[in-house]
């Protein structure tokens, strides 16, 4: 690193602002302080409230992710590799039976190789394509506005895929997080000026624009190419609600293994107990808002647990326990991701309580209300992020109110 490091040092001025380079300032900038310190730094100690920063806070994300990366791996192989017929898998065709084959993992569902290799030939493309998309229009941004590229993509083209069906076509991703960045983000200003989840934007630009590959009864599923499943996909818990006669545990669906993440759906949404574990890393680390959390999971609770007292003899929604609501689509991953944004999210701590409280019970009630369309979580949570302002803003006032009357 130190030769490196006086490499830069020599063919730094370049690229520095008034050297031959200086369009190229900002690409500079990034690739430098991606490796080592910025070079504007707070020296003074008046101004620093903890070790937290951008940077630091993004690496945490990304570390808390890596459950959900995994089982979004293992999941989605393991369930194409369900769906093949074992006769037939000697003459399957495609790119990604070409790669195993030449890996010679196989396709046993009972292989944890085969499923994480398998799912991996899904995920990878579409966060390889996210990542190069996204990061393209951040350099064009900050070309434009000389300033240097910062490190609020990494988290976004991650947690992105995560959320996408393992069939979405790589040009959709490409369109979904191009419409996430440039119109989510960018134009407002970049990292931190944006009032909606560049994700969550994009993902609900895909759900608007392309329904039939991103909602359905059955689109959740890996589709192995080139086989008489052709065309397979599993129905999700969610999808299967609307048309259940008794309860989940009488028609044979198992709770712990949807809190595992072994059933069809999004890729990195499946698994509770991955989010879970992404939770205690935010919470521990001071990245995400336990509070948030917290007034969700009671939000969700109170909402649950009065529908079921209500009861219903036409939906049999209303019977839904709490704690199947949580395991059920992208709930987990939503509140402990998505929800806990702070450029998104309430910035005060009351407020925190209110924010998450209405989110959790909003996703019961329209998953209750409305079975057309029972994944409902990425759309509060957009809606929440548009009305996160509006609750900062009485909560402020009332603290502005109550200064005023102490001081008489």
């Amino acid at each position: 690193m130190k030769s490196l490091r006086s490499l830069l040092d020599r063919i730094a001025p370049n690229f520095e602002k008034g050297g031959r380079f200086e369009r190229w300032y900002p690409l500079w900038e990034a690739a430098d302080t991606f490796f080592y310190t910025p070079h504007a730094v707070t020296r003074s100690s008046a101004h620093v409230r903890d070790a937290m920063d951008l940077k630091r806070m993004m690496f945490l994300v990304v570390i808390a992710a890596l459950p959900c990366i995994y089982m979004a791996m293992y999941n989605t192989g393991l369930q194409a590799n369900l769906a093949l017929d074992p006769a037939k898998t000697g003459s399957l065709e495609g790119w990604r039976h070409a790669v195993i084959a030449m890996l010679g993992v196989g396709y046993s569902p009972d292989s944890l190789a085969a499923n994480v290799i398998h799912g991996a030939l899904y995920f990878l493309p579409l966060y390889v394509v996210t990542m190069v998309v996204g990061l393209t229009w951040e350099v064009l941004f900050a070309v434009v506005r000389k300033m240097e590229v910062n490190e609020g993509f990494f988290v976004t083209g991650l947690l992105f895929p995560l959320i996408l069906p393992p069939t979405t076509p790589l040009w959709q991703a490409a369109l979904g997080i191009t419409f996430g960045v440039v119109v989510a983000k960018e134009v407002f200003g970049g990292t931190g000026m944006n009032f909606i989840n560049p994700a969550l934007a994009a993902r609900a630009f895909l759900f608007f624009a392309y329904p039939a590959e991103i909602s359905g009864d059955k689109v959740w599923a890996a589709v192995p190419e080139g086989t008489a499943v052709d065309g397979y996909s599993g129905a999700t818990l969610l999808s299967q609600m609307r048309v259940m006669t008794d309860s989940f545990e009488a028609l044979g669906f198992s709770w712990w293994n949807a809190f595992i993440g072994l059933e069809p759906g999004s890729m990195g949404e499946t698994s509770a107990l991955a989010c879970l574990i992404g939770a205690v890393i935010i919470i521990a680390t001071g990245v995400g808002s336990w509070r948030t959390m917290a007034a969700a999971t009671l939000g969700t609770v109170a909402m649950a647990s009065l529908l079921n007292a209500i009861g219903s003899a036409t939906n049999p929604w209303f019977g839904v326990p709490f704690w199947w609501h949580m395991v059920l689509g992208s709930w987990a991953f939503g509140i402990v991701f998505m929800a806990t944004d702070p450029v998104t999210a309430t910035f005060s701590e009351a407020g925190k309580w209110v924010y998450g409280g209405l989110m959790g019970a909003l996703i019961v009630l329209i998953r209750v209300a409305n079975p057309a369309y029972p994944e409902s979580v990425m759309l509060v949570i957009l809606f929440m992020n548009v009305m996160a302002p509006i609750i900062d803003h009485f909560f402020v006032q009332a603290n502005v109110r109550r200064r005023k009357a102490r001081r008489g």
